[in-house]
């Protein structure tokens, strides 16, 4: 996958059947690829920070310092480990910086520079019913990696069960399900890392279409209890 590269026009020749009943998850990393978000690592100048942190864990100074550059807000920097919001509001390891296929030994990715956008424009241009676009994320308190939603077109990313009865006429008051973040995950069973597998098709799951965006899965400072 190179810069320029038209990724709707590759997938549409190498899927057959997509309609407006196919979910398309989509690896971040070949939307990065295709939209120009590698960074070559080379043409960074560490700063002192990125120095002395990389420095003291063994890391590249520049990759620290693209990390950095991508990072809103650093959540934590502890152990070698550098947990990050990035600029899209994303809370997540290395502020989603990436090295692994990419060519080369100086080259790193970053995420798009809008996922919502960039699983409107595919969606539109390969004619599926709805587009989500993933990224493997670790998660707080659970070992394990798990691919989540970073950007969606065509699907509510939340299914919201407030007022609904359970099985035993219960109101539920709190329940509200990330629909997207399944999904993603459920298509990462497929997407392994080293099959070279960057794109799943979804039949049968049942969504109403809906304009929605990926950003309605990031919880509001107001309401996030670990800030």
């Amino acid at each position: 996958m190179q810069p320029g590269a038209d990724l709707a026009a590759l997938i549409g020749h190498a899927a057959a059947g997509i309609d407006e009943t196919v979910v398309l998850a989509v690896a971040q990393k070949i939307v990065s690829k295709a939209e120009g978000a590698i960074v070559d690592l080379r043409q960074i100048q560490p700063s002192p920070l990125a120095r002395s942190w990389a420095s003291e864990w063994n890391k590249d100074p520049r990759l620290i310092e693209l990390i950095l550059a991508q990072s809103r807000r650093i959540v934590k920097m502890d152990r070698g480990v550098i947990i990050s919001e990035t600029q899209r509001g994303f809370v997540c390891a290395n502020a989603g910086v990436d090295e692994s296929n990419v060519p080369g030994e100086d080259f790193a990715t970053v995420l798009p520079a809008d996922p919502d956008a960039s699983a409107q424009r595919l969606r539109e241009s390969v004619g599926c019913g709805a587009v989500i676009i993933t990224d493997t994320f670790g998660r707080p308190w659970r070992e394990g990696l798990v691919d989540v939603a970073i950007g969606v077109a065509g699907l509510d990313p939340l299914d919201d069960h407030r007022g609904r009865m359970d099985r035993h006429g219960r109101k539920l008051a709190s329940t509200i399900i990330a629909v997207a973040d399944q999904l993603a995950a459920a298509a990462g069973l497929v997407m392994k890392k080293d099959a070279g597998y960057p794109v799943v098709l979804i039949r049968g799951f049942e969504f109403q279409p809906a304009e929605a965006f990926a950003r309605a899965l990031l919880r509001k400072p107001e309401q996030d209890l670990f800030r």
